[in-house]
């Protein structure tokens, strides 16, 4: 048992290292760095140009429709797919150029320098600016939000009655609804639609004011990680813009969260901010005051504040209740008091939150409502469909749903013994909970029976402050990039092939452009180490221990560090 334990830790704990920050960028790199900004901003504007036409504008209450400047792309349906393909293609371009600037260690030449953090967070908002007052892009999900908060506003229970029932087909909310999804009922929990609940009191009817409501939401969410994700990088010997990079700053937040509208955001921000609240009260040499309790406590309510918007984040107390259990001391008794203190809270955080909202635990009966679609990026699906296909090829008739009866169950077993092998390796202290929760969450999502874009974020933000490893970074850049540039349409829906091909001949050739006529000013191709000296000398970069990780108690080591 104990041989298996480690092999496990050993293997995950491969995917780190400790990474000190390295020396600030140099004249000739910063200028390189305005050049990469000015590539990111050009994109994100031109993609809230292109959804002006190719987004997933409203079908009532549409603001662009019939103006003769704004409405102009919603008339050239393929220049404006064009134009947001070209905007996403860029910013993706950017994301990756700003990498060798952020990710220190994998910089060529003798000397890695990497840009500071006020700058990453300058970097970030300029590209998410565009994007906040932009139409929806990718999906249309955020019309399920109006629609299932004015259901519970009107004190009718979202969970048994679909927008179409509820409201009524011709109501301005359900017709802006996709029509999959219009007799669903909501799988949200309680606090995301008792959220929508007051956006929808402030902005009634007004579609366009709702979305910009729920964007806000988001932000929000986006803030929490940019507060939280610094924080546990320190924790666990990660430089802290090196994970910005990688999961806040990451296309995907960008195109799914910020101008997808998706309570991911929230979800997210939420639970790696109580994540980092539990770890400051849990590490350090000073004992467990009064302070420290409290604070981790209110750091667990925090995380089931998240898992009242979307239930999987409950995860992330089951590894902060092992890491508290693990600074108790080797009792095991400390295992079951901190399990059961964990469980009351969240039993009355959620009871709570479902008697003060008013909506129940409905949500318990709707979990399973994304299943009705199904998504290519989820493994066990993909094996059902593939094999249901052969099947067809073979003459041996249609068994999808019956083989899709098998993986999917079967996928979820192998989640949950992985968790709990996790579980267990951050108990003994083999790997640090930020990582045990990441690689969790990576298995959850691969494995999921329905798998969007966006869902990648459950596990891409945590992992971004633990893994540092390029077996890890190289994939997770490949696939984010692959993902935003051949994930949903722009419109959340589907455009003929003409369309698609014409746009994407027009991208290629307009990016041939771009990079023809930037190619001295931009390595688009290749980083080469700049002649002039560093803004500091190298021994800048050896950072101690004390000043890349937080501190913990005594002997609290993890699997790939000293």
């Amino acid at each position: 048992m104990e041989g298996g334990l480690h092999d496990a830790g050993a293997g995950v704990a491969a995917l780190h290292t400790r990474e000190p920050d390295a020396p600030p960028l140099n004249a000739v790199e910063t200028g390189r760095l305005r050049a990469v900004r000015r590539v990111g901003a050009t994109g994100a504007v031109m993609m809230a140009i292109g959804a002006l036409g190719a987004g997933a504008q409203p079908v009532m209450q549409n603001p662009v429709y019939g103006q003769r400047v704004l409405g102009l792309m919603a008339r050239m349906p393929s220049v404006a797919l064009t134009v947001a393909f070209t905007g996403t293609v860029l910013l993706v371009l950017a994301w990756l150029l700003l990498g060798r600037l952020a990710v220190g260690s994998l910089r060529r030449g003798n000397t890695p320098r990497q840009l500071s953090r006020s700058q990453m967070d300058r970097t970030l908002f300029l590209w998410m600016a565009p994007l906040l007052v932009a139409p929806p892009m990718y999906s249309k999900d955020v019309y399920s939000y109006l629609a299932q908060s004015e259901i519970a506003a009107r004190g009718m229970d979202p969970y048994k009655l679909g927008p179409a029932q509820a409201l009524g087909v011709d109501n301005i909310l359900t017709r802006t609804v996709p029509n999959i999804w219009r007799e669903t009922p909501a799988p949200y929990e309680p606090l995301f639609l008792w959220l929508g609940k007051l956006i929808g009191s402030v902005t009634g009817n007004n579609i366009v004011a709702g979305i910009l409501a729920h964007r806000l939401l988001e932000v929000l969410g986006v803030a929490l990680m940019i507060w939280a994700v610094p924080r546990l990088a320190r924790r666990c010997g990660v430089a802290p813009v090196a994970a910005l990079w990688l999961g806040v700053a990451n296309p995907l937040v960008y195109l799914h969260l910020i101008a997808g509208v998706h309570n991911e955001a929230l979800m997210i921000g939420l639970m790696v901010a109580g994540v980092e609240l539990c770890m400051r009260a849990i590490e350090g040499t000073e004992r467990l005051t009064r302070g420290r309790w409290a604070l981790f406590y209110f750091g667990a309510f925090v995380i089931v504040l998240s898992s009242a918007i979307k239930i999987p984040t409950l995860l992330a107390l089951g590894f902060v209740g092992l890491a508290l259990a693990r600074r108790l001391g080797p009792q095991f008794r400390h295992v079951f008091t901190v399990a059961a203190a964990l469980s009351a809270l969240t039993i009355f955080g959620l009871a709570f939150l479902a008697w003060s909202t008013g909506l129940g635990f409905g949500w318990l009966h709707t979990l399973n409502t994304a299943s009705e679609v199904r998504s290519w990026m989820s493994l066990p699906t993909l094996l059902g469909i593939g094999t249901g296909g052969v099947g067809i090829l073979l003459g041996l008739g249609d068994h999808t749903a019956a083989i899709l009866s098998i993986t999917q169950p079967l996928a979820l077993v192998v989640v949950g013994i992985a968790t709990a092998r996790m579980l267990i390796a951050t108990y003994t202290g083999r790997v640090h909970p930020v990582g045990a929760l990441g690689v969790s969450l990576a298995v959850l999502v691969l494995l999921f029976p329905v798998v969007q874009p966006w869902y990648l974020l459950w596990a891409l933000v945590p992992l971004a402050a633990w893994a540092t490893k390029p077996m890890f970074r190289v994939p997770a850049v490949a696939i984010s990039a692959f993902v935003c540039i051949v994930g949903p349409m722009p419109n959340g829906g589907e455009y003929p092939p003409l369309v698609i091909v014409q746009a994407a001949v027009a991208v290629i050739g307009t990016l041939c452009v771009i990079v023809f006529f930037t190619r001295k000013r931009i390595p688009w191709l290749r980083d080469t180490d700049p002649d002039e000296p560093p803004a500091e000398p190298p021994g800048v970069a050896e950072a101690t221990v004390a000043e890349t990780v937080g501190r913990r108690a005594p002997g609290d080591t993890y699997a790939g560090e000293p």
